[in-house]
């Protein structure tokens, strides 16, 4: 046979494999998307699928049903995410500790860059350094003094193994080098009362379950964990204006396919939820709660989990904490 006609073949071949996955593409969605939630209704993560989901059902043509999936430091939803059918009928929506689970659990069941399919960058949510109000601080380093002179009473809040609460106060306590006792939560509502009560000292939790505290004055906001001030605390300095060089920390995600999902749906699903993400009312809904809207493209997101699991996997180490 004349090398031609092999490459004749070849080239043939080579279309025909394409076609399904084309095909695929071109109908798609033929039926009900279904974002896995790996958190609780009513937190952030629900409430950015539920409102983005809401355009994509609208703008693809298709029911999108919303799947909480809780448990496990986000895990078993997670988990769930990486063992579906990738046909782009099953994304999901995840946070900050998609980028640092990988370092607290030894039998991890995905791992945060081979598993998934990024589709896009979504969200920041800022951090907000919240103490109690009776405490004679006003910023963070009247605050970091206060602890260093009352080292029985700087108890620190913290909730969730690996959340961006957790991390936030372990990088606060490696630049500061105050000795602090850490109290863990189960999260935010359970951690709020004996802040307010006095109980504890601080709580770095997120603007989205921690501003209306600080509104009222129940709390006091002495910084924001952020690089750039949040608009919905727009008087709260960050920490890096008030001496805390380079601090920055938040719980930042976006939407994952199941590993291997066709590129023409991950573009697809790319395009719709960049077009949803900057729609007036979704802006309006989403930085209500404190949600900061980001976007791009899948590279761009797939370069953020790789920076972030760098960035947090140095900081778990530092800090000395063990995987289960």
């Amino acid at each position: 046979m004349q090398p031609t006609s092999l490459f004749k073949i070849w080239a043939i071949s080579a279309t025909l494999a394409t076609v399904p996955t084309l095909a695929a593409a071109q109908t798609y969605p033929a039926h009900a998307i279904k974002i896995i939630v790996p958190a609780p209704p009513g937190g952030a993560l629900d409430t950015l699928a539920r409102v983005v989901g809401d355009k994509l059902a609208s703008a693809m043509g298709q029911a999108v049903i919303i799947d909480n999936k809780p448990g496990a430091s986000n895990n078993i939803g997670t988990d769930a995410l990486a063992k579906s059918a990738p046909d782009g009928y099953t994304i999901g929506v995840v946070g900050g500790s998609h980028n640092t689970n990988k370092f607290l659990y030894k039998n991890l069941p995905w791992d945060p860059e081979k598993s998934f399919e990024p589709i896009i960058y979504t969200h920041v949510v800022p951090l907000v350094f919240a103490i109690n109000p009776q405490i004679p601080a006003k910023t963070l380093p009247e605050f970091v003094a206060w602890m260093k002179a009352n080292p029985d009473k700087a108890k620190v809040a913290t909730s969730g193994r690996g959340s961006a609460q957790e991390m936030a106060t372990e990088m606060f306590r490696m630049a500061t080098g105050v000795n602090m006792l850490m109290v863990p939560y189960k999260g935010s509502s359970a951690a709020h009362p004996d802040l307010l009560a006095g109980r504890t000292a601080l709580y770095i939790d997120t603007i989205s379950a921690i501003q209306a505290h600080v509104k009222a004055g129940t709390v006091r906001g002495i910084a924001v964990s952020t690089l750039k001030r949040s608009a919905n605390l727009p008087d709260v300095p960050t920490a890096d204006e008030q001496g805390l060089k380079g601090y920055d920390a938040n719980t930042n995600g976006g939407f994952l396919a199941p590993a291997g999902t066709p590129k023409a749906i991950i573009n697809r699903l790319n395009a719709e939820i960049n077009a949803a993400l900057k729609l007036p009312d979704v802006r309006t809904k989403l930085e209500a709660v404190g949600i900061e809207i980001q976007g791009g493209t899948p590279k761009e997101y797939a370069a953020l989990i790789k920076s972030d699991l760098a960035k947090w996997g140095k900081v778990i180490q530092e800090a000395g904490i063990q995987p289960e």
